[in-house]
């Protein structure tokens, strides 16, 4: 009688279960950016986003926002955070227009980043320009954002800023594609396997500190990681990024966020190390 009693309660777990992961997430960065815009002159421009939906609430109402402007005045150096520790490894992926960005979705388990004993699972990378973030109140002319998600949702985003240079090896890796976007109106394209480990960090320092996600729903409590060292790319890379949305748009940086209370911190490693 015991076991027949336990079925019926088995079976509603399992429902339980399977109910909490099949829910849509909203604390990812939204697939379709058609409706907000990054002019301000626009009713759906950056200080509006919070009133297109009551789940966007955070882009106007959050108190740990990004992007900041990373000053010296606010910045910690310390020694304990020890080094990124990445785990990447060759995926498939697939290059999409998301209406005012360029994504690359890794399609398979590209690998993971450790932050406190918590793993950080790969989902896509992306680029603003010019660069969201400041360094003392220097903007660069390139963004891009590694976006990772743990197990029980947690976010955890690198970042790595870029100046007019020599090319970028990663983005020379997807001309070909971006420019095959750029002259069709296809939303994706397949890639085929990359291997994130060819995006270059160039240093072991790099800043923390606790915020959100640049691009709505703005979900707070985001860890960002952002390497101190300023890579280069070219101007036509940054060119191409650009004109391969087809967004009319010189721009997809969102304006710097009150910093509140926050520090940053900024890890340097001991001198025997780069």
């Amino acid at each position: 009688m015991a076991k027949l009693q336990m079925k019926p309660l088995v079976c509603i777990l399992f429902i339980v279960i399977i109910l909490q992961h099949s829910r849509p997430t909203t604390s990812q960065e939204v697939e379709d950016e058609s409706e907000f815009s990054y002019s301000e002159n626009n009713e759906r421009g950056p200080s509006r986003w919070g009133e297109i939906h009551e789940e966007w609430g955070a882009c106007s109402n959050g108190t740990m926002q990004s992007p900041i402007d990373m000053f010296n005045q606010r910045v910690q150096i310390v020694s304990h955070l020890g080094k990124l520790k990445r785990s990447y490894k060759p995926a498939n992926a697939t290059l999409r227009n998301r209406g005012h960005d360029m994504m690359l979705r890794f399609d398979g388990e590209a690998g993971a980043i450790e932050i406190n004993d918590t793993e950080y699972a790969l989902q896509q990378c992306h680029w603003h320009s010019p660069s969201e973030h400041t360094i003392n109140g220097r903007r660069f002319d390139l963004e891009a954002h590694l976006v990772h998600e743990s197990a029980d949702g947690k976010i955890a985003v690198i970042g790595i800023m870029y100046k007019i240079g020599r090319p970028d090896p990663f983005l020379l890796s997807l001309e070909e594609h971006l420019t095959a976007i750029t002259d069709t109106t296809e939303a994706e394209r397949a890639v085929g396997v990359m291997n994130p480990r060819d995006i270059k960090f160039g240093s072991r320092k790099y800043y923390r500190y606790i915020g959100s996600l640049t691009v709505p729903p703005c979900t707070e409590n985001v860890v960002w990681s952002f390497v101190q060292k300023v890579r280069t790319v070219t101007r036509e890379q940054v060119r191409l990024l650009r004109v391969a949305v087809h967004d009319d748009s010189d721009t997809n940086a969102r304006p710097l966020q009150p910093i509140n209370e926050r520090w940053i911190q900024l890890f340097r490693p001991d001198d025997k190390e780069n």
